[in-house]
């Protein structure tokens, strides 16, 4: 591993892309510890890329005009979902406030709800095509020639991108709960920033839609 690698995944990492708009909107809108959940469901996300790359499916998506395609508007059809149900107020990303009163907040009790926050995480990432692209053309470059090490190469790398993203994205979330507490308890406040999310997921699925390999 090379500080080269880590300093271009930590820059990778760090660009907001879905998964952070998601975790973050999480954490304004339900707390800290869903967005931690949140996440957590985002770095899974990355896993079958990771294994896509390494397999030589990625090579496939790239190539395939019609496989990255389907994958791709799959994703498109997904975010533009989660933010119809966002702007209902409904599904993961809700903008109701535990109250501090009850027992962990009262959402986080369900732990039905939390793999429901987790699942979406996961999907969002899942339905990236260009993630495998990505992996496709940057683990590569940091992966000594000889066949033998290769594979454990990768997923020592795979392991440590999926680390600071997971470390990355806890952060973002838990100061999006900082800031929520503070910021949400009106509702007008609540109501602009559900529409907003809803807004941000419109336009990252608009954008997704004109993505090229």
């Amino acid at each position: 591993m090379s500080f080269e690698f880590l300093v271009t995944a930590l820059v990778v990492v760090l660009i907001p892309g879905t998964g952070v708009v998601y975790t973050v909107a999480t954490g304004l809108g339900r707390g800290r510890w869903p967005s931690v959940v949140a996440a957590f469901g985002c770095t899974l996300g990355i896993v079958p890329h990771l294994l896509a790359s390494i397999l030589g499916l990625a090579a496939i998506l790239h190539t395939s005009a019609l496989a990255f395609t389907a994958v791709k508007y799959a994703g498109v059809a997904y975010l533009l979902y989660l933010a119809w149900q966002t702007l209902r107020d409904k599904g993961p990303i809700r903008f109701d406030r535990p109250d501090p009163g009850r027992r962990n907040g009262g959402l986080i009790n369900s732990a039905r709800d939390m793999a429901r926050v987790a699942w979406t995480g996961f999907v969002i990432n899942i339905l990236n095509p260009k993630l495998s692209v990505f992996f496709l053309a940057f683990l590569p470059q940091f992966v000594p020639a000889s066949a033998e090490t290769a594979l454990w190469s990768m997923l020592g790398l795979g392991a440590i991108f999926m680390a600071m993203t997971f470390a990355v994205f806890v952060f973002y979330g838990s100061f999006a709960a900082w800031a929520g507490q503070r910021l949400l308890a009106n509702a007008t406040v609540m109501a602009w920033f559900r529409g907003s999310m809803a807004a941000v997921f419109g336009a990252l699925g608009l954008r997704l839609a004109f993505a090229e390999r």
